[in-house]
């Protein structure tokens, strides 16, 4: 039997005692790319952090292909948010990106050529071959992103989680990003994506999650992300953020 990448059943969290989110039930396509969408305090990097096990639900099941996350953690990428990241610690770029290799390495094995090989071409795909033994608090934002990619790129994981990964990057990392997703998606893998920009949800994604504390809605892009369904997530907000990014989606109210 086929398991979908992602299973999300009836999943609610809170911080301290508030509610962020409740009763989130969705599942992922495999091989698709999916935003993540909602206004600030939708519950979006929660909704991540949640089934990542690094803060605790109230309740809910989560499947990774049809097994809990603590039996699939080597199958799964995470990039942070890039504000939630130590840069001042003392490392190089290809030692982050080969930190990505230790799930595959076990305990008590160094890493070696092998792994410093596949990080190195991980770097290479992201532009970075350059800056391999430049300190990470060094590069500009848009390099420690990428620098974080190609960790999550040296996971060679079946599903990644992205946080906000094009806040705060220049256009050419944010080309190289999307080009980066594409083909994690061409080679089967399955990729989340938290989202702000409602102007590029439809050149980016195929697939959309509609998040407001509780799902609105999900589903591919085409038929979910309407008009109807963004203001039933964004509220009063879709004005002006229609205003304020001059978008297509014209609100009618």
């Amino acid at each position: 039997m086929n398991h979908s990448p992602l299973e999300i059943r009836g999943l609610s969290a809170a911080y301290q005692k508030k509610p962020v989110l409740r009763d989130i039930s969705f599942t992922a396509p495999e091989g698709s790319l999916i935003g993540i969408i909602g206004p600030n305090g939708a519950g979006k990097s929660t909704l991540i952090k949640a089934v990542l096990g690094l803060i605790p639900r109230l309740s809910g099941d989560v499947t990774i292909y049809g097994k809990p996350y603590a039996q699939q953690r080597k199958i799964i990428g995470y990039v942070p948010q890039r504000e939630s990241i130590d840069w001042d610690f003392p490392t190089s770029a290809l030692d982050v990106v080969m930190m990505g290799r230790y799930g595959h390495l076990g305990w008590f094995r160094r890493p070696g050529g092998q792994e410093r090989r596949m990080a190195m071409e991980c770097l290479a795909k992201v532009g970075m071959s350059d800056y391999a033994g430049r300190q990470i608090s060094q590069l500009s934002g848009g390099q420690q992103q990428r620098v974080f990619l190609a960790r999550a790129l040296a996971q060679d994981a079946s599903l990644y989680f992205m946080d906000e990964p094009f806040v705060g990057v220049d256009a050419a990392t944010e080309k190289a990003i999307i080009t980066l997703l594409n083909e994690l998606k061409q080679q089967g893998k399955t990729v989340l994506v938290v989202h702000h920009d409602l102007n590029t949800v439809k050149e980016y994604f195929d697939w959309v999650v509609l998040l407001n504390v509780q799902l609105v809605a999900s589903g591919s892009v085409d038929s979910t992300f309407t008009a109807d369904n963004l203001q039933r997530t964004y509220g009063g907000r879709l004005a002006i953020l229609e205003r304020d990014a001059h978008s297509e989606l014209i609100n009618q109210t």
